[in-house]
């Protein structure tokens, strides 16, 4: 049997396709006449009813179909398939419905139809305006001088210069959202690769390189995709300085930009729910339990109108959805009842797992361990640890590589399966020291767990307690708060003290912190910054 290559295009473009975009393709294919005769269409039903791609099972299902024939069938089959999306989602996208307005005045160009050209290039100039897509803007202003240039009438009443200072003017705005989206992605890439900042140092470090480069973009003046970018950047710097509540207040602009401007959803939609998506973390790591909750009920009224789109927008949106309410079910205790978004997951996984980064894989897994573990299901919060533990690289979201071992450490512990916890300890302990992750914190983890080995069950209870007196000045710690938002120690630990379950100490600790916002609600404060958590 042929190797199976998922990476080849035609087959994960086929398996991306809506029942309605298949029957689409096969209208359009009828074209060439009895699609029947059509190998290419034969090509098709082979690949569509296939579960993965194997060459021989193809040419067994195709006999007319020659194995040197293969590569081109697939390369005018994947091409034809594009085709036949583009004018069924050209009526959806405003960005397609541009490019083809676009095309379609070069052809009439081409044509010598200069006055149809120069109407169809004015429309296609208000549509790039609409929607601020600078670069096409000065792709229109091009061809509008070169359909000047040809006219050959000498009376051109200063249009190719106007055009000229058109372009002057839009390539400076472009600069402006090139360099605040480079940065956005220079920021978002800082955080995908390592996490948080993690000391003085580091902060230092990062605000000499980063912020003169943010204030000399905001005295600019910008339109709407380059206020996007903007907040978009700032959004991101403060999320990587764990100044949560100034990300928040960005990524509540980047949001609400959207809904002042209804027509930018179509065109920037991955932006808008890019938006949500770090406004539901960065509620998490505040443990805003409320504005979180809200939130939730906001984006659930957004996505309706965003998943039509398309499927992409349809991936990230519950990808984002999943993500925010895992994050609810984790901040209020409710593991068990948490443990049904696992199925969806799965689901999700199975259908868009071709398109999720290892970013994404780590971050969907280590919240589902933390359901299980929080259910008392230690044997399935392993498994999904070692799927991080297991990751190629050690540079992809770092930090949750660092918590899933520490978690496996205690997860293994609980199930009474820790008879090589020397070798786990030792190995956990190296990776986290290679990354430079091995803070005085997570030394006095690490030791506790070398000393328990050759404690008595009395004794061990006495030793969580002092271990609990030791880590909890931590908790506060700028550097060391994330630990204790994905981990959960301090609940962990109390439970241990108290004999009781850690999801028990999580739901108490969870409705101890609503009781306290509430009274303080009443007594007219502001409250505590947050509602709880791990």
């Amino acid at each position: 049997m042929e190797q199976i290559d998922r990476r080849e295009g035609v087959f994960e473009l086929i398996k991306t396709m809506s029942k309605a975009e298949k029957r689409n393709f096969k209208l359009y294919a009828a074209r060439y006449g009895n699609p029947a005769d059509s190998k290419f269409i034969g090509l098709f039903d082979c690949l569509d009813s296939s579960e993965v791609y194997d060459e021989e099972r193809i040419l067994r299902r195709c006999p007319r179909l020659r194995k040197e024939q293969l590569p081109n069938m697939k390369a005018h089959l994947y091409r034809q398939i594009l085709a036949s999306l583009r004018l069924l989602e050209s009526q959806h996208s405003p960005l397609l419905e541009l490019s083809e307005t676009i095309d379609f005045s070069v052809m009439l160009l081409d044509r010598g139809m200069y006055g149809q050209a120069e109407k169809m290039l004015s429309k296609a100039w208000r549509m790039a305006e609409k929607a601020g897509r600078y670069t096409a803007m000065l792709e229109i202003a091009d061809l509008g001088k070169r359909i000047y240039l040809c006219q050959l009438s000498g009376n051109l009443d200063g249009r190719v210069a106007h055009a000229c200072r058109i372009m002057e003017t839009v390539g400076d705005r472009a600069a402006v959202d090139n360099e605040l989206s480079a940065l956005a992605v220079e920021l978002q890439d800082l955080y995908v690769r390592h996490g948080y900042i993690r000391s003085e140092g580091e902060l230092s470090d990062f605000e000499a390189r980063f912020l003169p480069r943010l204030e000399a973009c905001s005295g600019r003046k910008m339109g709407f995709v380059e206020r996007c970018s903007f907040f978009q950047a700032m959004g991101w710097y403060h999320y990587l300085r764990r100044d949560f509540a100034a990300a928040y207040r960005y990524c509540r602009e980047w949001i609400d930009m959207f809904s002042e401007t209804p027509y930018m959803k179509a065109v920037m939609y991955d932006s808008l729910l890019d938006g949500y998506g770090k406004l539901f973390e960065g509620l998490f790591m505040m443990h805003e339990y409320g504005l979180l909750a809200a939130t939730i009920e906001e984006f659930e009224k957004v996505q309706g109108s965003i998943v039509c789109l398309n499927t992409n927008a349809d991936r990230i949106s519950q990808y984002v959805l999943f993500s925010a309410q895992v994050n609810r079910c984790i901040i209020e205790g409710r593991f068990k009842d948490g443990l049904w978004l696992t199925r969806k997951v799965d689901g999700y996984i199975k259908r868009y797992g071709r398109s999720l980064g290892v970013y994404d894989k780590i971050n969907f897994n280590y919240k589902i361990a933390l359901l299980y573990f929080g259910d008392g299901d230690y044997a399935r919060c392993v498994e999904h640890l070692d799927k991080i533990i297991a990751v190629r690289d050690r540079e992809a979201r770092r930090d949750l590589q660092c918590y899933a071992r520490m978690l496996k450490l205690v997860a293994t512990y609980e199930a009474g399966t820790d008879c090589d916890m020397e070798s786990q300890i030792r190995s956990s302990e190296i990776f986290i020291e290679r990354v430079g992750e091995l803070s005085d914190m997570k030394k006095n983890f690490f030791a506790f767990f070398r000393a328990l080995a050759d404690m008595s069950p009395d004794e061990r209870k006495a030793e969580f307690r002092k271990l609990y007196k030791r880590l909890a000045p931590y908790e506060t710690h700028p550097s060391e708060q994330p630990t204790f938002y994905y981990l959960g120690l301090l609940s962990w630990l109390k439970g241990k003290i108290t004999g009781r379950s850690f999801g028990d100490m999580v739901r108490e600790k969870f409705e101890a912190s609503l009781i306290a916002r509430r009274r303080a609600e009443a007594d007219g404060s502001s409250g505590s910054p947050g509602d709880g958590g791990l």
